[in-house]
């Protein structure tokens, strides 16, 4: 985890994170500070999104020697009705630096941020704008899903790959339209068409779900599955791991990690007898860096109010895993990245 956190902090975020003035004139400049970070559905342990922001924490916290669940903390979300409940405890609490990691909760921290003004207020992987004690931070994911849509044009042998997405909504729809792009502009390099199945789970935190609409996708044909769905992702993996395990290791079916590495849910033993993994790449969104920059820079009495922090391929915000592809698709994958980055490749997002 040290060796991840340093590897990604890059100089623009430290900037724009570390180096803005505070939120307003009655900022916490003589508190402790005190950061709680209220997680989305999928609970702490989803080994995606709320795992890396907390990992990001937990980690500044013991640098710093604060105490767990005292001076910094997290809080589940595990219904709709949470969000609002989830906040208000935090400020009757006493923690004046309040982190969020979802957008379905944009509209309570406004009201919460209107409601108390001296308190600090952040939404990473939202965006809310123009309230001077809160800082919003995104991630152009659509970015890293074009580079595993290309990814997946290049290893594809049924010509059919699949997009399993969560809950609707502006997040994941820049994940599915991003990869969506990649799967396009593989297929014409490679002068051959290539359909993506998209559906969505209506839900972060149903592995069911997950696990159903995978089954349905490999079993008319498509061979590689991206699934942007938290803890319903979990459910694509254990789909794919069962269809695996019953046939030899060359005839495998793939799936694309998110928000972290996760390589190592892809490790199973095939019929054949050979260890094998089945992740072919996943995409990384550095969470836990965010997570870290925006509790230094309140601790510092620096905290970025009314800025919004914007990261992606060229930030090292997003970030594409080698993982288990081909020196092919590599290649394809490292020069498209390199494009991107300079400017020359955008990538759509809508």
């Amino acid at each position: 985890m040290k060796k991840f956190f340093l590897g990604v902090v890059t100089a623009t975020l430290f900037i724009l994170l570390a180096g803005c003035s505070t939120s307003n004139g009655k900022t916490i400049q003589h508190q402790k500070v005190k950061i709680a970070l209220i997680l989305g559905f999928g609970g702490v342990d989803d080994r995606a999104f709320n795992q890396s922001g907390w990992e990001g924490l937990d980690a500044w916290g013991k640098k710093h020697g604060l105490k767990k669940n005292q001076d910094y903390l997290y809080i589940e979300t595990n219904e709709p009705q949470d969000n609002m409940t989830n906040v208000n405890k935090a400020v009757e609490n006493g923690f004046n630096t309040i982190i969020n990691l979802s957008y379905l909760q944009a509209e309570e921290i406004k009201e919460a941020a209107k409601k108390n003004p001296q308190l600090n207020f952040a939404l990473v992987d939202g965006s809310i704008k123009g309230m001077k004690n809160v800082t919003s931070a995104t991630f152009k994911d659509h970015e890293s899903a074009y580079l595993v849509g290309l990814a997946a044009a290049y290893t594809t042998k049924t010509n059919q790959v699949g997009f399993i997405g969560g809950m609707e909504g502006p997040v994941i729809a820049r994940f599915e339209k991003g990869f969506a792009a990649g799967v396009k502009a593989g297929g014409a390099a490679l002068h051959k068409e290539i359909k993506v199945d998209r559906q969505y789970a209506a839900s972060f935190d149903s592995p069911d779900k997950g696990k159903a609409i995978a089954a349905a996708m490999y079993e008319n044909g498509a061979d590689a599955i991206y699934q942007a769905a938290g803890i319903t992702g979990a459910g694509v993996f254990q789909e794919a791991k069962a269809r695996n395990e019953n046939q030899i290791a060359d005839a495998k079916v793939w799936v694309i990690g998110v928000d972290r590495d996760q390589v190592a849910e892809g490790e199973y033993v095939a019929k054949d007898g050979q260890k094998s993994n089945f992740t072919l790449t996943s995409t990384k969104k550095n969470v836990g860096t965010v997570v870290e920059k925006i509790a230094q820079a309140a601790k510092a009495h620096h905290f970025p109010g009314g800025k919004e922090v914007v990261v992606g391929l060229k930030e090292k915000g997003v970030e594409v895993t080698r993982g288990n592809l081909s020196a092919e698709a590599y290649q394809a994958v490292q020069q498209a990245q390199a494009e991107i980055i300079s400017g020359k490749l955008i990538v759509p997002e809508k």
